[in-house]
């Protein structure tokens, strides 16, 4: 065997391989995967899984790391990294964060919405701000149910009351009833919406707009069929709709306005 050279571990250039770049799987970013032909937007990155949406809704989850493509190119997708804030911290509905703060005790006060995606809506972007206020927010399972509530809750100075209803418009069933019970400790208000999904930016899910369903339809059943979307509007409100807002900016300034006024009355003395 002839003796080893000084040159024999070198490599001609072509054979070495070069490590593929690593790309942060950020909101939005456009990624492929070769294997499935599947092309999709980054919707959400949890800890190991980066979900992508196609242009035709659909939704699927991938391992991160590589096996991607992005702009035609191979990379190893990574989980984006945490921003630090440039100035204070803002909650989601835009106010100042207070780290640490433990939540108020809870007033006499409430607020009621009409219904659970209402109350889990109000939550995700208002949620901070209530526990500093000590405002608890309670679903009204449908306007009819609105006088006994209120009679019931007998409002009065220390002890108000505020109410946000869905489709609150001039002559509605729903005016009517917010006209019987208003009054100096009992704020009625609400916005346009049929429901509240409408509330959320047509944007921020995917679409360009909401749909039109006739009067006599089912509105969230209606509309998830002519989106295309599953049938279970449990599903679909959960997963397409509160997984996309983030914060006040994702709603619609009708919305924003209404809550913003009842936490302003309830957590005035």
């Amino acid at each position: 065997m002839p003796p080893r050279s000084p040159y024999d571990s070198l490599v001609h250039p072509r054979t070495q391989k070069k490590p593929l770049p690593q790309v942060e799987a950020d909101k939005d970013l456009v990624v492929e995967d070769p294997s499935s032909g599947f092309v999709g937007a980054v919707v959400r990155c949890e800890k190991d899984v980066v979900h992508l949406e196609d242009r035709f809704g659909r939704v699927k989850g991938y391992p991160l790391g590589p096996g991607f493509w992005v702009e035609g190119r191979p990379v190893v997708l990574v989980r984006p990294k945490q921003q630090g804030p440039a100035g204070p911290f803002r909650s989601a509905s835009g106010s100042t964060y207070v780290a640490g703060a433990r939540a108020r005790v809870a007033r006499e006060g409430r607020v009621y919405v009409e219904g659970k995606h209402d109350a889990e809506l109000v939550e995700k972007v208002w949620g901070h701000d209530l526990r500093i206020e000590g405002v608890v927010v309670e679903p009204l399972h449908g306007v009819d149910d609105l006088p006994a509530i209120v009679r019931e809750f007998r409002p009065a100075s220390g002890r108000r009351l505020g109410v946000l209803v869905d489709h609150l418009v001039t002559g509605s069933k729903e005016s009517r009833i917010a006209g019987q019970v208003t009054g100096a400790h009992a704020l009625v208000v609400g916005h346009p919406f049929i429901d509240i999904w409408q509330a959320v930016k047509p944007s921020v899910v995917g679409i360009t707009a909401w749909p039109t369903v006739p009067r006599g339809e089912d509105w969230k059943t209606g509309v998830c069929r002519r989106l295309g979307w599953e049938d279970d509007t449990g599903y679909v409100w959960a997963q397409r709709i509160l997984a996309r807002v983030q914060t006040w900016t994702d709603l619609e300034p009708e919305l924003i306005g209404r809550v913003e006024e009842l936490i302003d009355f309830v957590t005035t003395d």
